[in-house]
């Protein structure tokens, strides 16, 4: 229904965005590539895809159209929903999970919170002869955060709970991570802790 939203960048966390566009401000779901794309940019033009359930009317948002198509081969595989492919496509680059697909690489979908054998597996039968690689594509992480260890910590526990975490894990990953490499962007922190948890 909704093709893109293009407007301001009113509120940008690792997992979530809220873009204004003609007076009305948007939450929208995002994966941490995205957020990486969009970081530090005061505008920008988002690819939407809508979810209607019940309970709730969701938006997911996404950098480029190339995220959004893996987004929906992903929720069309069973078991993956809408939240398991997020992690999915926070785990990974778009460009490094079709590479996964095309290795048949179990154990780097595997290493994904929430993703077992039987679903990596289901996962790459599903999807080996519908994804193509993606030129151009950029890694996630290139970006470096200019913010202090403390707000890189913070930024990242919050992300991990907004995915789905408990706090006191998050929290105990995030500072192991930092105090093994304090140098890393919150990408990264975030990118490692998902392999932890």
């Amino acid at each position: 229904m909704i093709e893109y939203i293009k407007g301001e960048i009113v509120e940008l966390t690792p997992a979530r965005m809220v873009l204004e566009c003609a007076g009305i401000g948007y939450e929208l779901n995002i994966s941490l590539n995205t957020y990486t794309f969009y970081n530090g940019k005061p505008n920008g033009k988002i690819y939407v895809y809508e979810v209607i359930r019940e309970d709730a009317h969701l938006l997911f948002g996404f950098a480029n159209p190339e995220e959004r198509e893996l987004f929906l081969m992903l929720t069309s595989v069973s078991g993956v929903g809408p939240n398991t492919a997020r992690m999915i496509l926070s785990s990974l680059s778009p460009a490094e999970l079709v590479r996964v697909i095309d290795d048949k690489d179990e154990t780097a979908l595997t290493s994904v919170k929430g993703i077992g054998l039987k679903t990596a597996q289901r996962i790459l039968v599903d999807l080996k002869n519908k994804v193509k690689p993606i030129e151009g594509m950029a890694a996630a992480g290139a970006i470096r955060s200019s913010a202090t260890d403390t707000a890189v910590a913070e930024e990242a526990v919050s992300a991990l709970v907004m995915l789905g975490f408990q706090k006191a894990a998050s929290q105990k990953a995030v500072r192991t991570i930092l105090k093994g490499s304090p140098a890393l962007a919150v990408e990264q922190v975030i990118k490692t802790a998902l392999r932890m948890l």
